[in-house]
């Protein structure tokens, strides 16, 4: 049980970090403009 615990835990952090990543790409745009 403990195990997939942690494996959900590392997808949902995964997702967040993409999320983070794209936000921060339209930042970059702006900051070139």
């Amino acid at each position: 049980m403990g195990n997939l615990k942690k494996k959900r835990r590392l997808k949902m952090s995964k997702h967040k970090r993409r999320k983070r990543l794209k936000a921060n790409r339209h930042k970059k745009r702006t900051w070139q403009k």
